[in-house]
């Protein structure tokens, strides 16, 4: 398990020096039974309150904690107290920024960053997350936000694709293979792009992958069908169910960035 953590906006990151502060979205790669994640509190806390519950431990009670399955999508914005429990493979898609101040850290020794965490904490419940949306059949939306935007894209056997990056954008393998370029791709690699134009050669299995950049809308020219000659834009938002593989990929060379300081 890691530690029960926040990280802070723009405007608090910067009041203290900081380039920035630190949004991120998860999407769960694989998980054991029972792998749950904590994302916000249960009922509001005030600023004196919560420095009470870190005190006593009791913090890891008051945390919202909620089952996590592959395919699942959490959204964490600045400010969040959240946690990641044990059993869950995750990827973690952020501004980049390695600020986190801890509340709690089960019974490790690392020092607990009290004052900036009550500072930087909503003191809240999160919000309802967002349901993922179909923008064609090939493109779906996890998360929009103004820091950056996850889809995954689902690419069928053999097909040929034009990823146009027209700025920062990365790619994360989850399932399938392909020819990116020059480079071949399977399960647990990823690729970076920006201001380029790439051929996808989809192979024989399929392909599913995360795409994340920096925009706070999907961008409607990303994909390009070369079979068809045509950009696979943006056409009904139809909702769909956030979990698409039943099976657990495994064997992913993955590991938890948590600092160690």
């Amino acid at each position: 398990m890691l530690s029960i953590q926040v990280h802070p906006d723009d405007a608090f990151a910067q009041s203290t020096g900081m380039a920035n502060g630190k949004t991120e979205a998860w999407y769960v790669l694989s998980a054991e039974p029972g792998a749950q994640v904590a994302v916000g509190l249960k009922r509001t806390l005030n600023q004196a309150r919560l420095r009470a519950v870190i005190a006593d431990g009791s913090i890891a009670d008051l945390v919202k904690w909620q089952d996590a399955a592959a395919g699942d999508v959490f959204f964490i914005p600045a400010g969040t107290i959240h946690a990641i429990g044990a059993g869950l493979v995750i990827a973690e898609i952020q501004q980049r920024s390695d600020t986190t101040f801890r509340l709690f850290d089960h019974g490790r020794l690392r020092e607990l960053h009290v004052d900036e965490a009550v500072a930087a904490a909503d003191l809240e419940p999160a919000k309802a997350e967002a349901a993922p949306i179909r923008l064609t059949p090939a493109r779906t939306q996890l998360v929009s936000c103004p820091f950056f935007t996850l889809e995954r894209i689902d690419l069928p056997a053999n097909a040929r694709w034009e990823l146009l990056a027209e700025r920062e954008t990365w790619a994360l393998v989850i399932a399938g293979d392909a020819n990116v370029g020059s480079m071949h791709g399977g399960v647990g690699d990823a690729f970076f792009a920006d201001a380029d134009r790439i051929e996808i050669k989809v192979g024989k299995n399929g392909l599913t992958a995360l795409l994340a950049y920096a925009d706070s809308a999907p961008e409607p020219g990303l994909l390009r069908d070369l079979d068809v000659q045509k950009a696979d834009l943006p056409a009904r938002q139809d909702h769909v169910p956030a979990l698409i593989h039943p099976e657990k990929p495994t064997g992913l060379p993955f590991r938890s960035m948590e600092g160690q300081s």
